[in-house]
């Protein structure tokens, strides 16, 4: 069974020891995306953590550096090297974006800290559309190569990844047009002006509910968690994993995770580890994965190395087989 980006979804049974270290002046929260975006919610949901159950007695500023799709946070990081007053949030993109553009950083120069959440990905169509399961969706692209359009948030990234990827696995042929954001292309489906997309739950949920579009799988190991019904009697367990479905796509999820720049010291790293730790035990941190339909993760240390690994590898292979890679535009 193929296997794509590779995630654990169990929360680590024990958080690392106490470190000596501690901040002696105000933390900067560097966000690798806009003010209001995905990456940025989650920085402030852990800041807002933080200050409520007085985990960190410091001031946090967040900073957004949401350039050259989280480039210019990662940059920075590269500038500050060893500073460890700032955490750098961001998900993949820290370790994938190198391998798709020529930057200015490498990621060898942030250090990773902790993965706390795993944004879950799946199929969704209009309401009408007349495909009941992924299969049926690309048995159709398959009798009419380029005809079905995928809509997804900008090129080469996440989503294009997965359609890519869905391709390669099946042999279908959709056409993908990039949008600015998840929000756009939600409404770009609604309203029938693409066929599909692979937006996360919380970017498609407005739509859900009123009943204009629908999903047809998830790419999840195993359904998401029980919830209240979201469009009818329906809720997220409801919603069958795309392995249930026929498609041999096991796993897709996109981590959520925070980073210091290369050059700190180890109990620097440490102290990060416990604190975020904490945050993942606190009803806030709870009721922000209940709220976007995450699945909840606490990855550091040894986990954390061994699951970018595989994340990482697992994406380069789909970059390579599209032509993407920065090598194979030389």
């Amino acid at each position: 069974m193929k296997s794509a980006l590779i995630a654990a979804t169990a929360i680590g049974t024990a958080g690392p020891a106490l470190a000596e270290w501690a901040p002696t002046r105000p933390i900067e929260f560097v966000v690798a995306s806009g003010a209001g975006g995905g990456t940025d919610n989650f920085a402030r949901t852990i800041q807002s953590a933080m200050t409520r159950n007085e985990i960190v007695d410091r001031n946090m500023v967040v900073l957004n550096k949401g350039g050259g799709s989280g480039a210019e946070a990662f940059l920075y990081a590269r500038q500050n090297a060893a500073d460890p007053h700032k955490l750098i949030f961001g998900t993949n993109n820290v370790y994938l974006l190198p391998h798709v553009a020529q930057l200015a950083y490498s990621a060898e120069d942030l250090q990773p800290v902790a993965a706390l959440a795993l944004d879950e990905f799946l199929i969704w169509v209009k309401a009408d559309a007349p495909w009941q399961t992924p299969m049926e969706l690309i048995e159709a692209a398959m009798a009419e190569p380029g005809s079905i359009v995928f809509g997804g948030s900008q090129s080469k990234d996440t989503d294009e990844t997965l359609v890519a990827l869905i391709e390669q696995t099946t042999g279908a042929d959709f056409k993908y047009i990039p949008f600015n954001g998840g929000g756009e292309v939600g409404v770009q489906l609604a309203g029938g002006h693409v066929a599909a997309n692979v937006n996360n739950p919380n970017e498609n949920i407005g739509q859900w509910q009123a009943g204009a579009i629908r999903p047809l799988c998830v790419f999840s190991p195993e359904r998401m968690a029980e919830s209240e019904p979201v469009s009818g009697d329906m809720g997220w367990h409801d919603i069958p994993t795309c392995v249930e479905q026929g498609l041999d796509i096991e796993r897709y999820q996109m981590p959520r995770t925070v980073w210091l720049p290369a050059g700190t010291e180890p109990e620097v790293v440490a102290y990060y580890e416990d604190i975020l730790t904490q945050v993942a035990a606190t009803a806030e941190w709870q009721d922000y994965l209940s709220k976007t339909s995450q699945t909840a993760a606490a990855l550091t240390g040894d986990e954390l190395t061994a699951f970018i690994a595989e994340n990482e590898a697992a994406t380069v292979t789909v970059f390579e087989a599209e032509g993407w890679t920065t090598a194979a535009a030389q």
